[in-house]
C-alpha cells in the first residue's frame, strides 16, 4: 500500500507540530530535534553525546513530555545493576507465587542517563529490549509494549568512571547526534528566563502512544526506488573497505538507514524517498557504527570524516520518482 499526498501532507504536519512543542524546552536546536524525532518514528533509538549543561537531558524530558505516554529516567551509575534496569521476580508469600515486577525499562520513552558510567553488564541489559522490544527474566520474555525508544546520553570529555560503550550496544542505536552550545541570541534568550529551571516540565502532551503507532507505519510504506537503495548500499559497502576504518557499518546500520529516510522523506512532505534524504542522515545514522583505524584516528581522522568523504566519492543517482 503506498502513502497518498494527503497522507504525507498530514504526517507532515503532525511531525512539524511535534518539533515545534520539543522546540519550546530546546531553543535553536530544531535540526537536531528533527533528527530525534524521525528516530522516534523509524522505531529507533537515540545516543546525545555531548559536553556537560548543554541540554542533553532536558531534550529526553521534553520529547517523553511531548508524548502523552509513560516515561521514566534512569540514571546510570557504577553499581547499578540489569535487575535494576529491567526488573525483577520476587516470591510472593501471600500468593504462593513469583512475580515479575517491572523496571524503569518498561515505558514509552526511556532516558539512560550518562549510560557509559554504568558496567558492561548494566548496559548488555539493554541489548535485547533495544533490538526486539522485550526483555527476558528468569527465561520469560515481557513486551515493553510500542511505541518505544531508549534515549541515552553520554559525556565524551569525562572518561574517569566510564566504560565505553560496546560495537554492539553502538549499533542499536538508529541515530547519534549532538546538541552544542547555543548561539548568542539563543544563550541571551535563556539567561533572561534563568529563573526558570525546568523548562522541560512545561511542554504538555500533544500526542497519544497511538498516533506515533500509526505515524510510524505510514512511514514505513514510503516508496523507496531500488536506485536510491542501490546508492544507499553503496555508501555502507564502502566504509567497510576504507582505508581509515578497521570496521564500517553494519546490515543493521543499513536497515536503520533505509527506515530513517522513508521517515525522513514523508516528514518533508514527500511520499518517495531521494538520494538527497540518503545524504542528509547518511552521518548521523551510520558514523557511530565505524570504527576508525588507530593510525588514522591518531592523525586526526573521525568518523564523520569517512562518511562525509564516501559520499563526495560516490556520485548519487539520476533519480526521478514514479
Amino acid at each position: 500500500m503506498s502513502v497518498t499526498e494527503d497522507q504525507a501532507l498530514w504526517f507532515q504536519d503532525a511531525f512539524s507540530k511535534l518539533v515545534d512543542n520539543v522546540d519550546r524546552a530546546i531553543l535553536g536546536k530544531r535540526e537536531v530535534i528533527e533528527l530525534v524525532v524521525t528516530a522516534l518514528l523509524s522505531d529507533g533509538h537515540v545516543l546525545l553525546e555531548d559536553f556537560p549543561g548543554t541540554g542533553k537531558t532536558v531534550l529526553a524530558k521534553a520529547l517523553a513530555n511531548t508524548l502523552d505516554g509513560t516515561n521514566s529516567r534512569i540514571q546510570f551509575t557504577p553499581d547499578l545493576l540489569p535487575s535494576d534496569v529491567t526488573g525483577v521476580t520476587i516470591y510472593d508469600q501471600g500468593k504462593g507465587q513469583f512475580e515479575f515486577h517491572r523496571g524503569p525499562i518498561f515505558a514509552s520513552i526511556v532516558l539512560a542517563d550518562e549510560i557509559n558510567r554504568a558496567s558492561p553488564k548494566t548496559q548488555s541489559s539493554l541489548l535485547e529490549v533495544m533490538e526486539e522490544g522485550r526483555v527476558t527474566v528468569d527465561g520469560v520474555s515481557y513486551e515493553v509494549g510500542s511505541p518505544f525508544m531508549v534515549i541515552a546520553t553520554q559525556n565524551p570529555v569525562e572518561q574517569a568512571g566510564t566504560y565505553s560503550l560496546p560495537e554492539a550496544q553502538l549499533d542499536r542505536f538508529l541515530i547519534k547526534t549532538s546538541l552544542g552550545y547555543p548561539d548568542h541570541d539563543t544563550a541571551v534568550t535563556l539567561l533572561l528566563d534563568s529563573a526558570n529551571r525546568a523548562r522541560a516540565s512545561k511542554v504538555s502532551p500533544i500526542i497519544a502512544p497511538s498516533s506515533i503507532t500509526t505515524m510510524a507505519q505510514l512511514a514505513s510504506e514510503v516508496h523507496v526506488d531500488a536506485a536510491v537503495l542501490s546508492y544507499l548500499n553503496e555508501i555502507v559497502s564502502a566504509t567497510r573497505v576504507h582505508k581509515d576504518s578497521s570496521l564500517g557499518v553494519s546490515m543493521r546500520g543499513a536497515l536503520a538507514l533505509a527506515r530513517a529516510v522513508k521517515t525522513w522523506a514523508i516528514a518533508h512532505g514527500r511520499t518517495f524517498a531521494t538520494p538527497d534524504d540518503v545524504r542528509e542522515l547518511a552521518v548521523p545514522v551510520l558514523a557511530h557504527r565505524i570504527i576508525v583505524d588507530p593510525e588514522s584516528e591518531f592523525a586526526g581522522v573521525t568518523a564523520e570524516d569517512i562518511v562525509s568523504r564516501v559520499l563526495v566519492e560516490i556520485a548519487p543517482p539520476a533519480y526521478r520518482a514514479a
